[in-house]
């Protein structure tokens, strides 16, 4: 058997078909676009995480959007979610530029690996146990297979509790479960665990996460990674 991946992986993660409901979901959303995405062609599968192989920092956040990775093809790309969160990765250094709008965009991250805990859009952004317990191996897997991996970034509550269910079954290493909060840290085993609120458009539109917010955590993350 060959050695697993990260491309062996992505293409196993972009087969899956393992959630009824979820696969009805993407590919409804993908059928009946609003009207400013009408006439496009949406990617409507799962989605691999993407980045840097040799990361020191990975980000997990809940899962795509229905009309942006989900109509992409690419994690936190053409959404507002993705325009919050990719302003501030170039603002600490780890993306080339402020925008992720196509996979053909230019975009290059260096340093850091964007993955999820859910790889396909779910209805309200609500995923159900089960659907969360099909897709945790894929990031299981991704964990193992950045061998540099020092420190994960959890955009929101559910990310963090995906996080530390996957740094458990990766590296048996998260017995415990701290409480989430935005700058949170939790140190386990070799990772560090820390917390942010997700970049959602109810958190940034309210003023709960700021720009400044997100840029801490982040620096936060290099610092603990030995990139500065």
């Amino acid at each position: 058997m060959a050695p697993d991946s990260i491309s062996s992986l992505a293409a196993d993660v972009a087969a899956c078909r393992l959630c009824p409901r979820l696969v009805e979901w993407r590919e409804e959303a993908a059928a009946k676009p609003p009207a400013r995405f009408a006439g496009q062609r949406y990617w409507a599968r799962p989605l691999p995480g993407f980045g840097d192989p040799n990361s020191r920092v990975m980000i997990v956040g809940l899962a795509p959007a229905a009309h942006g990775g989900n109509r992409t093809g690419r994690l936190f790309t053409g959404d507002r979610s993705g325009d919050f969160l990719f302003a501030s990765l170039h603002r600490t250094g780890f993306a080339n530029q402020p925008t992720s709008d196509a996979t053909d965009d230019g975009l290059r991250l260096e340093g850091t690996y964007i993955s999820a805990v859910v790889r396909c859009a779910p209805p309200d952004n609500k995923p159900l146990p089960g659907e969360r317990a099909n897709c945790l191996p894929y990031l299981v897997r991704e964990m193992r297979l950045l061998p540099r991996l020092r420190v994960v970034v959890a955009l929101g509550s559910y990310a963090w509790d995906g996080a530390l269910r996957a740094i458990g079954e990766s590296a048996g290493a998260a017995a415990r479960r701290p409480a989430f909060g935005h700058f949170a840290e939790a140190q386990l085993g070799k990772l560090t665990l820390i917390g942010s609120y997700h970049p959602s458009q109810q958190n940034t539109f309210t003023g709960r996460l700021t720009p400044p917010m997100l840029d801490a955590v982040l620096v936060r993350a290099r610092e603990l990674a030995g990139l500065d």
